[in-house]
């Protein structure tokens, strides 16, 4: 019997919608989104997980539209909690990235750079060593659990089709991202501050031995400097991602409650 049989074409047209949310969400979270990881194993993964929640959300949708405009209008909510959901761990990831390069920087790494494999991009190779820290201590900690228990539960308070763009959303993404701001300085902090009066010191020193190549002799030190500040910070690094993971249920709980309408 053809699988197209089975289901009826409104459950198909809703497997698509539930596809696509799946594809995206995937496609945004760091180790699935990888250019490394072939398409083909994308979207099989997608369409696995597609089909085992297919069973749950079929009990939570309407009847399925016949206007194009809306099928449309159904795509593009589909999209957007997909968005929402996968740019909650990209936004933490991020503030890692923006401390690792503002760090890598002050170090004197601005013209040495490595291959992102999650973008295929030139990156600072601080930004890449932090990144990779805090992902890791994000999945020692669960944090992939607590991220696909949402997407299941997404379907439950967010349903197929259904999503309410509101201030409160908003403001939640606004303060979020924020927070993630924030959270990056906290962690670049106590090697930028380092770094910067090593920099003042040999300035002073360059003005009172203006013989001596400062540029040369600063830019082992300065390295030094930073890894060993960088190491001591990652007892902060841990703390953090420790906190985001412990809150991270209730931060997309809340984008959830937020994108069904309050």
């Amino acid at each position: 019997m053809d699988a197209l049989t089975i289901i009826s074409p409104d459950e198909f047209k809703i497997f698509l919608l539930i596809l696509i949310r799946v594809s995206v969400v995937l496609f945004l979270f760091p180790i699935f989104g990888t250019p490394m990881m072939p398409n083909i194993a994308k979207a099989g993964l997608a369409l696995i997980v597609a089909i085992l929640l297919f069973p749950i959300v079929g009990i939570y949708t309407d009847p399925f539209p016949d206007n194009i405009v809306a099928i449309g209008i159904l795509l593009f909510c589909e999209v957007m909690i997909g968005l929402t959901l996968g740019l909650s761990i990209r936004i933490f990831l991020g503030a890692v990235q923006m401390a690792g390069q503002v760090i890598g920087f002050q170090m004197g790494f601005s013209m040495i750079n490595v291959v992102d494999p999650q973008s295929g991009s030139n990156v600072s190779i601080m930004e890449q060593i932090g990144y990779w820290i805090v992902l890791l201590l994000f999945l020692l900690m669960n944090g992939h659990h607590i991220f696909f228990i949402c997407l299941v539960e997404s379907f439950k308070i967010v349903h197929v089709g259904i999503f309410m763009l509101n201030e409160g959303l908003l403001n939640r993404v606004i303060f979020l991202s924020v927070d993630m701001f924030v959270l990056g300085i906290k962690i670049g902090a106590p090697a930028i501050a380092a770094l910067l009066f090593t920099s003042v010191a040999f300035g002073i020193t360059a003005k009172f031995a203006p013989t001596m190549n400062v540029m040369i002799v600063a830019f082992p030190v300065k390295i030094v400097v930073g890894l060993f500040i960088f190491a001591f910070s990652l007892k902060i690094v841990l703390l953090i991602t420790r906190a985001y993971v412990g809150e991270y249920y209730n931060v997309l709980s809340s984008l959830l409650v937020w994108m069904a309408g309050g």
